[in-house]
């Protein structure tokens, strides 16, 4: 089943002057936009197509829309254009930004997003392009961006906070495991650290399948630095969402990107992955984000699903192999 995606504003209702602001960069007048479905941004998402034949794609937002969301845009425009040309993502065309108006304008892509529920092969392309991206060196631009497990230290902690306040009807399994479950979020802070660029909210509205069968990952805003295999764990979740039995341990086994990982140290993320879906589930709704929340607690409830499964549940901290 899809998620409820966040409403968008759509090209025409951007103001006169952002509309202007965005042709200048595109060198004419906007004759076409399409707006596209997907993620929880309530500003723009379309492609767009000039008067000359150029398409490109635009997403602008404001802070009357959502107040944290421009700086969130000025954080991709940044991550975007010191992206290496061998990253699969689209390139950064130029900045519309007056202040409170910012508009990112980016290369077209011809691509569609993965089938949900998710299909084997398109799996293996997705994890084929974050192998690549694991193993692509950091260029200088990026060096500055933040530490994995250091993003996420507060984001583990949310089973101690489910701890001091439970949610009403509360997983029977997450209460008996309450204990285990905050001691494997912590040790998996540490399974985060790591010298590899990683997208860090890949999921199949952020995903894009081209005609000569890659995969080009948008929305980069999250980037940080560290374990090469956690982007591919979170496409695991995201398998999990749409299809709950889905066999992707026997994907956690075969396919490289994985190769460094180990089964308590998948554990462990999963462990501290799910505390934060959870606990932030439980929040009010970002304003112009109605649905983000629900999305949240599918997303933990499949985690959950996932690890009570697991052979290697509960385990003691190790480094066997998968």
């Amino acid at each position: 089943m899809q998620p409820e995606w966040s409403p968008r504003i759509t090209w025409c209702d951007l103001p006169a002057n952002v509309r202007t602001g965005i042709e200048q960069i595109l060198g004419g007048p906007v004759t076409e936009a399409i707006g596209q479905p997907g993620g929880f941004s309530p500003g723009t998402a379309d492609r767009v197509r000039t008067s000359t034949g150029r398409a490109a794609f635009v997403k602008a937002v404001s802070p009357a829309l959502n107040g944290h969301a421009p700086g969130i845009h000025r954080k991709e425009a940044a991550i975007s254009a010191s992206l290496p040309l061998t990253v699969p993502a689209p390139s950064l065309l130029g900045v519309f930004d007056d202040g409170a108006w910012v508009a990112l304008v980016l290369s077209d892509v011809e691509g569609r997003h993965p089938h949900i529920p998710w299909r084997l092969e398109e799996i293996t392309l997705v994890l084929d392009a974050l192998l690549n991206l694991s193993q692509t060196p950091i260029p200088p631009g990026l060096r500055h961006l933040p530490r994995l497990e250091d993003e996420l230290v507060d984001a583990f902690q949310g089973w101690t906070r489910i701890r001091g306040h439970l949610p009403p009807e509360c997983d029977p399994w997450v209460l008996r495991n309450l204990g285990v479950l905050e001691q494997l979020a912590d040790s998996g802070l540490k399974e985060l650290s790591g010298e590899s660029l990683v997208h860090t909210d890949v999921r199949a509205d952020n995903i894009l399948i081209t005609r000569d069968n890659g995969a080009v990952l948008v929305d980069w805003p999250w980037a940080s630095i560290g374990s090469g295999w956690i982007d591919g764990l979170t496409v695991l979740i995201n398998v999990r969402v749409f299809d709950p039995h889905f066999d992707v341990d026997s994907i956690l086994q075969s396919h490289d990107v994985f190769a460094s990982a180990t089964a308590p140290g998948v554990d462990a993320v999963l462990a501290g992955l799910a505390a934060y879906f959870i606990d932030a589930a439980r929040q009010p709704p970002p304003p112009g984000l109605p649905t983000l929340r629900e999305f949240q607690q599918r997303q933990g409830e499949a985690v959950i699903h996932w690890l009570r499964r697991r052979p290697s549940f509960p385990t003691s901290a190790g480094g066997s192999p998968l």
